[in-house]
């Protein structure tokens, strides 16, 4: 995704302490009853008790009986009762706390809470009144009267070095002699997720995922229902008892009202859903062995929200990305259940063939991921029936969009799909842009392997672009475009866990877009500046999503301009062999930091310790 600026955090942070978490033959498995296999497991757990306040106090330690209260004044974030520390105007300490167990069999551990903040303070410089957040004896926050805001404030931390350790979940509020500020705290939680058992050995499984899917859309395209099957071949030596599907687009709705709702399951029984409703567990029927093959079948509704987003409708155009359930990635960290992020990526899949059928109405275009063949359907439908070979996602959007096609000068099949109000100037210098970009990622990485590729135009897309398999979504833009389209490089056939290592695809993507456009990053690195000694290029979405507002510079600037600097030191010709090497040896794999920066170090006598260093790339 190439990021445009929106809404940062209403309150800044003064002081915030991050803390570092850490093809087989396929069998018919018999389908006989099942237990848990032996090796430990998390369970994503939710560990703070009543974390809204609407159950009295117990378990939580307060300085007084008026800090959890639902008394005039202030109101709740959610329910009647909150936390209320300080808003006493005098010399005042206000304290709340309650002790947790951080299960050690989960290795990442998230805290939240919403901030509310009032004052009568008029100083925009001086921090007189102030608010604390620990966890055990860390400080994680730091807060005062200058973080005023109008509402509550979602706060995050990654509290995952606390796993397998009972701590207090504490906040003191301290007040001087006058002016009052009120500190108000609400809906307090603590996440857990991902085994730190590891398996028998580290290969990622389910694999080779085959995916089936037949859908029906009412008129506008904004509801879609039927059916969708998943086959997989445990590839690990250790027995698969469950899969994850990750709903990634529930986070666009709520609980009691899904916009991706999954029902009728077989081959396996569904359990609770978990991570903000994204994430449901399967039990299977029976656990697979290394080398055996199941399928997982369930019903499937999906619900287009407002908006132009890249799972909204705008208009009478739908865009539906991340809609399709997919299966998580369990490896030697466990199952990667990472929370659905709107700043960037959360999506880590392996390379998947699925078929989709799409019935809908004739007057609706439907682009998609894969090669698409439109045939008749019964009275004014149509019925596009897509398919695609090794991609790690599927896309579609649905709308009377106006179509041009045209086709690169190496032979990639191209299309534009505008929305209304689009110019046909623009569309054609899209269409233009598009295959140049093609071509030119192509020539330095390796054969575009998706047959067509489809690019959906919208000035309205707030986030600028977004790239899926074969399909992307952009504004009117040459280098957002180009850079969409690098993704399918760099992300697309070269993986990687998008939520813990964002710079492996957005950093390469954005390096690539430089030399696609002849740009030479020379002097980029000069103009960089660290917020913090925490802040690294290498970074996962957990550190960004509380640093927002430095996720774009960092991840895109700062790595681009690491690469281009690792460029000079290789020599140009070195570089150029590095990457398509690197992209050759990893086509429909995924990549990690640790496995680049062995094969820089491989491509040069030069020790590139002390470059990793100065460029904070570690891992």
């Amino acid at each position: 995704m190439r990021p445009t600026p929106r809404k940062a955090f209403a309150a800044s942070v003064l002081t915030v302490a991050v803390l570092a978490g850490v093809p087989l033959p396929a069998t018919p498995a018999a389908a006989t009853p099942h237990t848990a296999p032996s090796a430990a497991a998390c369970t994503p757990a939710q560990v703070v008790t009543n974390g809204g306040f609407e159950s009295g106090t117990s378990p939580w330690s307060q300085s007084s009986t008026s800090v959890i209260t639902n008394r005039a004044g202030q109101t709740a974030h959610g329910g009647t009762t909150f936390a209320w520390l300080d808003g006493v105007g005098s010399t005042h300490t206000d304290t709340l706390s309650q002790s947790v167990t951080i299960p050690s069999g989960c290795s990442s551990a998230t805290l939240t809470f919403w901030l509310h903040i009032d004052t009568a303070e008029t100083t925009s410089s001086t921090a007189y009144d102030k608010l604390t957040a620990k966890i055990g004896t860390t400080t994680l926050a730091t807060y005062s009267n200058l973080d005023k805001n109008t509402g509550y404030v979602r706060k995050s931390f990654d509290v995952s070095a606390f796993t397998g350790q009972t701590v207090n979940v504490a906040f003191t509020g301290t007040e001087d002699s006058s002016l009052r500020t009120s500190f108000v705290i609400d809906d307090v939680a603590l996440d857990t997720s991902g085994d730190t058992t590891p398996p028998a050995d580290s290969t990622r499984t389910p694999a080779a995922p085959s995916y089936t899917v037949s859908l029906s859309s009412n008129t506008s395209g904004t509801v879609w229902t039927g059916h969708e099957s998943a086959t997989f071949t445990n590839a690990s030596a250790t027995a698969l008892s469950e899969v994850y599907l990750r709903l990634w687009d529930n986070y666009h709705g709520t609980c009691s009202a899904p916009p991706i709702a999954v029902s009728n399951v077989t081959g396996g029984t569904a359990g609770a859903l978990s991570v903000d409703c994204t994430a449901l567990k399967i039990d299977l029927s029976t656990p697979l062995a290394q080398g055996q093959t199941a399928t997982i079948g369930f019903d499937l509704g999906i619900t287009v929200p407002s908006g132009a987003d890249r799972f909204g409708y705008d208009g009478a155009f739908s865009f539906i990305g991340n809609a399709l359930p997919v299966l998580a990635v369990k490896d030697a960290a466990g199952w990667h259940l990472d929370p659905y992020t709107n700043n960037g990526e959360s999506f880590y899949s392996l390379a998947a063939d699925f078929k989709v059928t799409l019935d809908h109405p004739s007057t609706l275009l439907v682009p998609a991921t894969g090669a698409s063949v439109d045939t008749p359907g019964s009275s004014g439908r149509t019925i596009t029936t897509a398919t695609a070979s090794k991609v790690r996602d599927f896309a579609w959007a649905a709308g009377p969009f106006t179509k041009i096609s045209g086709t690169s000068t190496a032979g990639t099949p191209v299309n534009v799909y505008s929305v209304t109000g689009t110019s046909s100037a623009d569309a054609q210098s899209m269409l233009t842009t598009a295959k140049t970009a093609v071509d030119a990622h192509a020539s330095r990485f390796g054969a575009y392997p998706y047959g067509e590729l489809d690019a959906v135009i919208d000035n309205n897309f707030w986030f600028g672009g977004m790239e899926y398999p074969g399909f992307v979504l952009d504004l009117v833009s040459t280098t957002a475009l180009t850079h969409e389209i690098g993704h399918q490089w760099w992300y697309g056939i070269v993986g990687d866990d998008e939520y813990n290592n964002p710079w492996l695809d957005e950093a390469f993507t954005d390096y690539a877009t430089d030399l696609a456009l002849n740009k030479t990053g020379t002097s980029c690195w000069n103009s960089v500046s660290w917020a913090s000694t925490a802040e690294k290029i290498t970074n996962s979405m957990a550190y960004w999503d509380t640093h927002s507002s430095r996720y774009s510079t960092v991840i895109y600037g700062y790595g681009k301009c690491a690469l281009h600097d690792l460029r000079r030191v290789l020599g140009d010709t070195a570089m150029t062999k590095l990457l398509k090497d690197y992209a050759t040896s990893h086509w429909y794999g995924v990549s990690t930091t640790a496995e680049f920066k062995a094969a820089a170090q491989a491509a040069t006598t030069t020790d590139l310790t002390s470059f990793w260093t100065q460029h904070r790339i570690e891992g």
